[in-house]
């Protein structure tokens, strides 16, 4: 039997369980939300490292009961040494090493703009306390998760092995770690303990923002010092969507949340009807929105500064309802369409006053770059090489521009007084994962770990994976599979019952009445912790 686990002083949940530990003794010790959400994204960049770092970019959905919900933008620019002139005879940017390593890493700036937030509601706790924990994981060591080890193996060929540093931090004599190896990272500790003495900025515009820049250019990449000295994580106003008995929200571009926001907004244009969540109606229709969704997301989406249309127009009513009208309840829109991949951590918390945050962390691939900074521990993020270098390309190459992002956190204010901050890891599988755990809980009243712990699809290609199939899990019911193979699908079972392809997602809700439910997901080595 599936149980959801509740709590009434606060909960957060993450997709490793020493993160999600971190951010309930914090509420513990009388933290509130976006103080607990701090020390569970330091200590998960040490804890999951294939997964995410401080190298990286990271994206914020905060909200406080009575208020309007706010947004940080965490994604670094392409470095003012990153034009196509640089990438001078090379065919697209390589996806490992120093030219992999070509944007600003914005995640620290993102949490500095999230702890303002924090002390406007009065939060006292400080930075050392903050990542005390991440502190010490980095220090006396973590075992490494068999994804680490799985992901490692599996990536090593494609580049991993030769960029910068990695081999030194994350092999052992030259090999992928084993499950339960004693993961030490010295260097990492040494730095976090810099950045909590000296607080958060010193990432950018102190000392440790000079020997970052500086190893950075040494081995080659574009990133130096003057980038990070110019770079400020950013409020920015978040999307949304209005849905029959509530309100989503997610991020603006250069995030994929406005697809996130289409798909949920056409399938609720569909008007399925009963359902337990695992019906035809259910998946197809879902695929069916993705597919739109997807299309839009492709001509719209890019840096802020260079929008080719507004993004809220496509979440009107009227358009959406146009475009659903276009969704055949019986048969499937011919794909594929190009698709992108991507590697992250999804976390949530809610503290004792209702507060909430959602918040997503990203290197982009396994391990980002590969880049390990020399003698500061830093893996540094490849989410660059999503820029092409095509001047006539939606995502052109030009310094100062963002790159397309597959992060997007969402967060749902129900009419009745229910919060639900949710997301997932997994690149092009983020929107569609949100959407079954979604609508499975809203639409179709399942209960919270039920709606995650489903079986799930996924549409298109994730963890360099190349087939665009829709790939299923096996636990779907053989009936299901022929009705969408009959379809029209290009149906792929895939052999796991429950799979790392289709990402580690996780939820919270927060009832009227004060009580905290939460999921976490059984493919990922995650963990809901209450107070």
């Amino acid at each position: 039997m599936i149980h959801t686990l509740r709590a009434l002083g606060g909960m957060a949940v993450a997709p490793h369980h020493l993160a999600a530990q971190a951010a309930r003794d914090v509420l513990r010790d009388g933290g509130n939300a976006v103080e607990a959400m701090v020390a569970a994204a330091a200590a998960i960049a040490v804890v999951y490292p294939h997964m995410n770092a401080i190298g990286g970019d990271g994206f914020w959905l905060i909200h406080e009961p009575g208020q309007a919900v706010q947004a940080i933008d965490a994604c670094g620019p392409a470095a003012r040494l990153a034009t196509r002139d640089f990438y001078q005879g090379v065919e697209a940017i390589p996806s490992r090493g120093p030219l992999a390593a070509l944007t600003v890493a914005g995640t620290i700036g993102g949490w500095a703009r999230a702890l303002d937030v924090s002390a406007r509601w009065g939060g006292t706790l400080d930075l050392p306390r903050l990542l005390g924990d991440a502190i010490r994981h980095a220090h006396e060591g973590v075992a490494v998760t068999a994804s680490q080890a799985a992901l490692t193996r599996a990536k090593l060929g494609d580049g991993l092995g030769t960029a910068p540093g990695f081999a030194d931090t994350f092999l052992v004599d030259g090999q992928p770690p084993p499950v339960g190896h004693r993961l030490r990272q010295p260097a990492l500790a040494d730095t976090l303990r810099h950045l909590a003495t000296h607080g958060l900025d010193d990432f950018y515009r102190g000392e440790l923002g000079a020997r970052i820049g500086e190893a950075l250019q040494r081995v080659g990449s574009p990133v130096g010092s003057d980038d990070l000295a110019a770079y400020r994580a950013a409020f920015v106003e978040p999307l949304a969507v209005t849905l029959r008995d509530s309100t989503v929200y997610n991020l603006p571009p250069p995030t994929q949340g406005l697809s996130t926001l289409m798909i949920l907004g056409l399938f609720d244009q569909l008007g399925v009807g009963d359902d337990d969540g695992e019906s035809f109606a259910h998946v197809h229709g879902l695929v069916e929105a993705t597919k739109r969704a997807f299309r839009v997301r492709d001509r719209v989406v890019t840096d802020p500064g260079r929008l080719p249309e507004d993004p809220r127009a496509h979440l009107e009513p009227a358009a959406l309802a146009a475009l659903a009208q276009q969704i055949d309840a019986k048969r499937a829109l011919p794909w594929p369409d190009p698709s992108a991949p991507g590697d992250t951590i999804w976390m949530g918390v809610i503290d004792r006053e209702g507060r909430a945050v959602s918040f997503i962390q990203s290197v982009y691939w396994e391990f980002g770059s590969g880049t390990v900074l020399d003698g500061l521990g830093i893996c540094w993020q490849n989410r660059g090489t999503s820029f092409s270098l095509d001047p006539r390309a939606l995502n052109a190459l030009e310094p100062g521009r963002k790159p397309f992002h597959t992060l997007n956190p969402s967060l749902a204010l129900f009419d009745d007084g229910r919060v639900m901050p949710f997301g997932t890891m997994g690149g092009e599988g983020q929107p569609q994962t949100q959407a079954a755990v979604f609508t499975r809980y809203a639409r179709f009243g399942q209960p919270l770990q039920q709606a995650v712990s489903a079986p799930r699809w996924l549409l298109g290609r994730t963890w360099g994976a190349s087939s665009t199939s829709l790939k299923l899990e096996s636990r779907f019911h053989p009936a299901l599979v022929r009705q969408l193979a009959e379809a029209g699908h290009v149906v792929e079972v895939l052999d796991e019952a429950f799979s790392d392809t289709m990402g580690h997602a996780g939820a919270l809700v927060r009832r009227a009445d004060g009580v905290i439910e939460g999921a976490a997901d059984p493919r990922s080595d995650g963990a809901v912790a209450g107070v």
